[in-house]
C-alpha cells in the first residue's frame, strides 16, 4: 500500500441524503493511541498521528518509517462536516481510505464502489475529542481502476449524516 499521508485529500463538502434502516452494526470510530499500528486486513496497517490536521498513514511495510515521514506532513485540510476520499492499489488489493469531520459521530459509514456492493468501513479516532476520524475499507482494483466511489455516513438511528461521491464519471 505505501505510505499516505491523509491519503489523497479530496475534500468535498458533506452532500445530504434520504435515511435508510437502521441496520448498525458497529458503535462507531474504535479508539486507538497516536502512532498505534491498526491492522486493517491484508497485511495493512493504519495509524493516526496527533501532529497537524487529520494526519493519517496506511502501510504493508516500514510502518514506522512511514509514521516518522508523516510527523512533517500537514495532512488532510477538511472543513467540519466534510470528509476525503482516497484510494491505495497494490496486486488486486483496492483500499480505500479517509478522514472526517463531523459534529454527530457516525454510527457506521459504508463505501460503495460504483455499480458494486455496498461495504462496511473501519473507523478510527484518537483518544478525546481530536474532532476528526478515519475511515477503511477493501475492494477489488479490478473494480477500482475506473470507477468512483461513494462513501456514507450513518447516524445511530440509520439516517443519513453525510454522503459524498469520489472519482470516475457521473453514475448513470
Amino acid at each position: 500500500m505505501g505510505k499516505t499521508a491523509g491519503g489523497q485529500a479530496r475534500e468535498a463538502a458533506a452532500g445530504r441524503a434520504s435515511a435508510r434502516p437502521a441496520a448498525s452494526r458497529a458503535a462507531g470510530p474504535r479508539v486507538v493511541r497516536p502512532y498505534q499500528p491498526v491492522e486493517i486486513g491484508r497485511g495493512t496497517k493504519m495509524g493516526l498521528l496527533p501532529e497537524g490536521r487529520q494526519n493519517y498513514v496506511v502501510a504493508r511495510e516500514d510502518y514506522a518509517g512511514s509514521v516518522e515521514r508523516a510527523k512533517g506532513y500537514a495532512g488532510d485540510s477538511i472543513r467540519p462536516e466534510s470528509l476525503s476520499g482516497g484510494l491505495h492499489t497494490e496486486g488486486d488489493d483496492a483500499l480505500y481510505t479517509g478522514a472526517f469531520r463531523t459534529g454527530t459521530v457516525p454510527a457506521r459509514v459504508t463505501l460503495r464502489i460504483d455499480g458494486g456492493a455496498e461495504v462496511e468501513a473501519g473507523m478510527l479516532r484518537l483518544p478525546g475529542d481530536p474532532g476528526w476520524r478515519t475511515y477503511h475499507a477493501f475492494g477489488d482494483a479490478s473494480a477500482a481502476a475506473d470507477t468512483g466511489f461513494t462513501v456514507t455516513a450513518y447516524a445511530e438511528d440509520g439516517g443519513v449524516l453525510f454522503e459524498q461521491r469520489f472519482g470516475g464519471p457521473p453514475p448513470d
